[in-house]
């Protein structure tokens, strides 16, 4: 069974206190986030790790605070989450490899990676039979990746202590709308010792 990771928004911005959007406690995640994503590495799984990559006047911004704005350090993944092979996908119609890749990072400026034109491609090309999701926001972006690789018909897994929440009521409720779409939820200590 071929399972792709999914490492949504594991950036600065979100993941450091001083960044521009920091969720509260998610740099707890930093080891486990690295630990998933070398996991994959060396077991032969590719790792799509989305980023957040907004132009400085984003619609987004209407919303939210400005965050990973494209090329600032806020923008960047932490160094602890990156693999030595990556290929990168842009935000905009284009041809793409990832010929050798250990991690795809798939750019948005959205919060549903879905928003990505390349993303139905990507997931043509991986020809995964599951998907394992991890990262931030519950409510938010992970679960729209969530939803949204469901609705693809794979089985989807959510790993409860690889993610973090803005407003726990929120992620209670995406938590139950993914599991009663058939989502299943797990741990990390669950996942990597299948």
């Amino acid at each position: 069974m071929k399972t792709v990771f999914f490492d949504i928004d594991t950036q600065i911005d979100f993941l450091f206190p001083a960044g521009a959007l920091y969720v509260p406690g998610s740099e707890r995640l930093l080891p486990v986030i690295s630990r998933l994503n070398r996991y994959a590495a060396t077991h032969g799984i590719p790792v799509v790790s989305t980023t957040c990559a907004h132009a400085e006047d984003d619609a987004e911004f209407r919303e939210w605070p400005p965050h990973c704005v494209y090329g600032t350090v806020g923008q960047q993944k932490p160094a602890a989450t990156l693999l030595e092979k990556r290929s990168g996908i842009p935000n905009r119609s284009t041809e793409f490899g990832i010929n050798g890749a250990e991690q795809i990072i798939l750019e948005k400026q959205q919060l549903d990676l879905f928003s990505n034109p390349n993303i139905r491609a990507l997931l043509d090309i991986l020809e995964a039979d599951r998907y394992v999701v991890y990262g931030v926001v519950t409510e938010y972006c992970v679960g729209l990746a969530a939803m949204g690789l469901l609705a693809t018909g794979k089985p989807v897994t959510l790993i409860t202590d690889a993610i973090e929440t803005l407003k726990p009521e929120a992620s209670a409720r995406t938590l139950h709308e993914f599991t009663a779409h058939g989502g299943v939820l797990s741990t990390v200590h669950d996942v990597l010792h299948l």
